[in-house]
């Protein structure tokens, strides 16, 4: 009888195509999110033209187009050097991209269980933030932008606590001699049925005169409370995407071999 070949034994020295191209596909997406959010943000500083103004910068938190440069920024090198990774089965940076995920993830981790228990705290940190948001509304574009989407569209809301927290804005403030004192903006209104939108709607709200008036013509709730009454309402749904994020984070870094140390599969799929 002839003796039996040796079966061919798996070459452990490549990446699995499985892998290789999950890693790539999920990058791509990331990558070009990335690309996407530091142009929007590289457009709308160049149209405030900051870029001749930087002095004027005085806090990240308030200016989202600078938040979208540096997270569109850091998700676009992430994505682009572990899509070369990937495609030159490069397992050092594979490697690099795993442990910056995993880093993440537990910050994560730690982040929620901290604020779990010191939620008073964090709770009086964002009631600051939001009041010096307030505070620079007519300062910023997109700022202004960003609360009048939050206090119309998405909560609707007026103020921190109450409506009457922008009085803390020179221009809506009571001793303010412009036309806009002891009012609130446009997007503290309740929606109307007429197609054109009010401009106007929020003037004099602060006034006594206008006490009766004002349930009726405005929100009356903080943007603090209405965000907690919405996040009541929709726990499940975002838990549900608070845990597909954690899944999907664990799953990228299993996929590049971290756990439990590096360990190589055939190259064919």
């Amino acid at each position: 009888m002839m003796p039996r070949k040796p079966r061919p034994r798996r070459d452990r020295s490549e990446v699995s195509c499985c892998i290789k191209y999950l890693v790539f596909g999920f990058n791509v997406i990331f990558w070009l999110i990335g690309g996407a959010l530091c142009a929007i943000g590289l457009w709308a500083w160049t149209e405030k033209d900051m870029f001749h103004n930087i002095g004027k910068l005085t806090n990240v938190a308030l200016d989202p187009a600078l938040l979208f440069i540096i997270v569109g920024g850091v998700m676009f090198i992430i994505g682009f050097t572990v899509c070369i990774g990937a495609l030159r089965e490069n397992t050092v940076l594979l490697l690099i991209f795993s442990i910056f995920v995993g880093v993440i993830f537990f910050l994560e981790l730690i982040g929620g269980i901290l604020g779990f228990v010191y939620k008073d705290w964090v709770k009086s940190q964002i009631e600051d933030q939001v009041r010096k948001m307030i505070i620079s509304y007519r300062k910023d574009e997109d700022l202004q932008n960003l609360i009048d989407w939050v206090q119309r569209g998405w909560l609707q809301c007026c103020g921190v606590e109450t409506y009457k927290d922008w009085e803390l804005n020179m221009y809506f403030n009571c001793s303010s001699p412009g036309r806009e004192a002891c009012g609130v903006p446009f997007s503290c209104c309740k929606p109307t049925e007429s197609v054109i939108i009010n401009k106007q709607c929020g003037y004099d709200m602060m006034k006594t005169e206008h006490e009766i008036d004002k349930d009726r013509i405005i929100w009356t709730l903080g943007c603090i409370p209405a965000g907690e009454q919405w996040l009541e309402a929709n726990l499940i749904p975002v838990a549900g995407v608070l845990v597909g994020i954690a899944l999907l984070q664990i799953l990228v870094v299993c996929s590049s071999k971290i756990f439990p140390g590096i360990f190589y599969a055939q190259k064919y799929c």
